[in-house]
């Protein structure tokens, strides 16, 4: 059964702290200010992975994405590590940008670390192609590659 695609609501921002948290180091993951800001920010919008329709059914990973004008970023793509591979992260990022397009988005941008191998596989297998690198992007630790992608 496929999961439950819906919008973040309030209640659900704990379980999304300790999800990115799972996904990522700590030097990397998200603080709870900073979580919160990306999540009501002007042109925010973030869809959560439910594993079924029930209140209470367990969060799988959730999306954050921003949009001004034309352009939107992919804040965090983040999936409990028993659901990677599953397609989750798909099926986000697919929802994602048919929103974008609908709010009139037609260029999409985001970062990911260049040691995420699996990271960077997924988003050129999803059409996103490297414009640009940032050195010492995550913390002064790690380098970003700059992805993006034109919506149609």
């Amino acid at each position: 059964m496929p999961p439950l695609l819906r919008p973040y609501e309030p209640a659900d921002f704990e379980t999304l702290y300790a999800i990115d948290r799972a996904c990522y180091p700590s030097w990397i993951a998200y603080s709870r200010r900073d979580l919160r800001e990306f999540l009501e920010g002007a042109g925010a919008d973030c869809l959560v992975a439910q594993a079924g329709a029930a209140a209470g059914d367990e969060i799988l990973g959730f999306l954050i994405a921003e949009a001004e004008g034309a352009e939107g970023h992919i804040v965090t793509l983040d999936v409990i590590e028993s659901e990677r591979r599953t397609r989750i992260g798909t099926a986000l990022l697919a929802e994602m940008e048919k929103r974008l397009v609908i709010g009139g988005v037609r260029r999409v941008v985001l970062e990911t670390a260049t040691s995420n191998v699996a990271g960077i596989a997924f988003w050129q297998r999803h059409g996103y192609r490297t414009f640009s690198v940032v050195d010492g992007y995550y913390a002064g630790r790690v380098g970003a590659y700059q992805m993006d992608k034109i919506l149609a």
